[in-house]
């Protein structure tokens, strides 16, 4: 069947479904939606639950938009007429793309209205879909730059989108049915996550990163046949958004990929935000950068973004469903739903079984589980780390240590995710008097990416969000936070008072805390506290390991006198104790589980130990490897 021939299947169908009274103008797949087009947004409106049985019946993600849109700046008008005032409306974004818009407000509760009944009241009023959020805390320059690209590439988009959703929806036209999974990275290694899904009838590419510290094999296998050519690939999937998952995703449109990158909405804009930096950092140190600006930008305009729990087709015979992870913000474990109930498969990208207190512990239940590929960072049976109450605690001991002795603590830690566990630790610490209260200096993109934690508040857990929304403290604004931007700021933290500075990279490879090691390495009154894990070939593990003098440039020595210290504890990852743990409460168990990301010792153990305790088949893969799954 042609897709205009589905497409008026679907009509009928609709039209069949509808109350009188209702036009169905027009129907299109857009991206991964079916886009119904009506001049009677208001009745579709009136009907509160009519979108939710067009979605069961069809089986498909139902967007309604009127053939008309109200002229935007009357719109706004309208919907500040609708609102009751004490809502708070700081901003009104219209995006013409999708027929939405999207309303901040300082209490979204008054928006929505009781049951909803504000928001079909102002869909009723102006035809425009709304969408409501929390005003952030904290205003993020990447979030805003974002959406105002996305509105000004707006009609490049739509046809994007449409040529997306009809190679979607097109027809299958294979009788064979396998599933294959080819490793184009990431095992029995840490970083360049790449990993192939094939079946006859399409390929989805997960993740696209590279190797922290790496010199040589910094790259994904993206030369290989089974890849190439790039304009082959149905999608491409990124789990979250640090560089050895998502760094080289802008390269693929470098290289002739024109197809959609799926993710959560943080993970788009935190990726986004890391990628530009990451291309500034590498022109600071080589001429060769491996993409520019523009390849980001094309990531941003082919980026289709999914909410946890929202099934959705992104391939004729592939479903895609992202469920939380509990790594960083928006970090997803990506479960494929292969063929008509042929082949469950998922990827945990990076993952934590445990609370935090920024988020939940990543989900373990799913629907249907057939294989598992999972990271194995601390896979091996001596990595088990402390509770968090105890890393917290040691925290405490060595700052308080070191700002007693007059001294100044430089914690390395990657801009998403332990910086911002670390700022919460430090902030109550303060505030509950166990440190003393110092300054604490924020370098590098640490305070954007926290801005972006702030705009996104339903991917945190429950706990922080009541203690930002309901308690009114929020921590992330703390006094004792400092952003330092600018090369004379920096100079002063160094010269000035004892102090804390949390600053990129976590690694040690480039970024604001070579300048932090430089001019403090050499004083032993100083401390250099790391809390996360340090990458096999990066300077933060040769510093670990004993290294006293790291050569800089071809002339300059850091010479390291200032305190080693490793804090344990604050990982993103699960230790091997949770890795355990999570497989116990796999629901439902799968039939076969490959490790990966991880040193080749810590993903054969694992593996090894996964068999012998629960019987469950396991594979420690090697690169290049192609498995058959059914």
């Amino acid at each position: 069947m042609v897709i205009e021939d589905k497409l008026q299947e679907l009509k009928e169908q609709i039209n069949r479904i509808v109350p009188g009274g209702i036009t169905v103008s027009d129907v299109e797949f857009e991206g991964p939606e079916l886009v119904i087009y009506t001049d009677d947004p208001k009745q579709f409106a009136d009907q509160a639950d009519l979108i939710k049985i067009l979605a069961r019946d069809l089986r498909k993600r139902i967007v309604v938009r009127p053939n008309i849109l109200e002229d935007p700046e009357r719109a706004a008008q309208e919907i500040r007429a609708v609102v009751p005032e004490n809502a708070g409306i700081t901003e009104i974004f219209f995006d013409p793309e999708t027929g939405e818009v999207l309303i901040e407000a300082e209490k979204p509760g008054v928006v929505i209205g009781k049951n909803g009944a504000t928001l079909r009241e102002i869909t009723k009023q102006i035809g425009w879909t709304p969408k409501v959020v929390r005003t952030p805390p904290i205003e993020s320059s990447t979030v805003k730059q974002i959406r105002a690209y996305l509105r000004s590439v707006k009609d490049e988009r739509k046809v994007f989108l449409r040529k997306i959703g009809r190679r979607i929806h097109r027809e299958v036209t294979s009788k064979d049915q396998w599933l294959r999974v080819t490793t184009l990275g990431c095992c029995r290694e840490v970083g360049r996550a790449a990993f192939l899904i094939s079946t006859p009838e399409s390929k989805v590419l997960v993740d696209c990163g590279e190797k922290p510290g790496s010199t040589t094999n910094g790259t994904p296998y993206l030369y290989v046949p089974e890849i190439y050519p790039l304009d082959a690939l149905d999608a491409v999937v990124v789990t979250h958004a640090h560089l050895d998952h998502c760094a080289l995703v802008p390269l693929l449109y470098k290289y002739g990929y024109d197809g959609p990158v799926y993710s959560t909405p943080p993970t788009r804009d935190l990726a986004a935000m890391l990628q530009l930096d990451y291309i500034d950092v590498v022109r600071k140190e080589t001429d060769r950068i491996p993409y520019s600006s523009n390849e980001v930008k094309a990531y941003i305009k082919h980026s289709i973004t999914l909410n946890y729990g929202s099934v959705t087709d992104i391939a004729p015979d592939i479903k895609l469903t992202f469920h939380n992870a509990g790594h960083i913000l928006g970090s997803a474990i990506a479960h494929f739903h292969v063929g008509d109930g042929l082949y469950n498969i998922a990827f945990t990208g990076d993952f934590n079984y445990q609370k935090t207190r920024l988020f939940s512990p990543a989900v373990p239940s799913f629907p249907r589980l057939e294989a598992l590929f999972m990271e194995s960072t601390y896979g091996g049976s001596n990595d088990i780390q402390p509770q968090r109450k105890e890393a917290e605690e040691k925290l405490y001991e060595k700052v308080s240590e070191t700002i007693g002795r007059g001294g100044k603590v430089i914690i390395p830690a990657f801009a998403v995710g332990r910086s911002q566990e670390v700022m919460l630790a430090l902030e109550e610490g303060i505030r509950r008097q166990k440190l003393p209260p110092v300054k604490i200096y924020l370098d590098g993109m640490i305070k954007e990416a926290t801005a972006i934690h702030t705009t996104y508040p339903e991917y945190l857990n429950s706990d922080l969000r009541n203690q930002i929304f309901r308690e009114g403290l929020n921590p992330f604004l703390s006094e004792a936070f400092v952003q330092v931007d600018s090369p004379d700021l920096r100079e002063r933290v160094i010269t000035g008072e004892p102090c804390v500075i949390i600053t990129t990279s976590g690694m040690l490879n480039g970024g604001p805390v070579m300048e932090y090691l430089k001019a403090l390495g050499p004083d032993e009154r100083n401390s250099l506290i790391f809390v996360g894990y340090q990458a096999e070939g990066t300077l933060g593990r040769r510093i670990q390991k004993g290294w006293r003098e790291i050569p800089l440039g071809w002339r300059d020595t850091i010479v390291i006198n200032l305190e080693i210290v490793t804090v344990d504890g604050f990982s993103g990852h699960s230790d091997r104790k949770q890795l355990m743990n999570y497989v116990a409460h796999l629901q439902p168990r799968p039939e076969k589980i490959f490790t990966i990301h991880g040193d080749e010792n810590k993903t054969l153990d694992l593996a090894s130990s996964i068999y012998k305790r629960y019987r469950i088949e396991t594979h420690s893969p090697l690169n290049l490897e192609t498995y058959r799954m059914i």
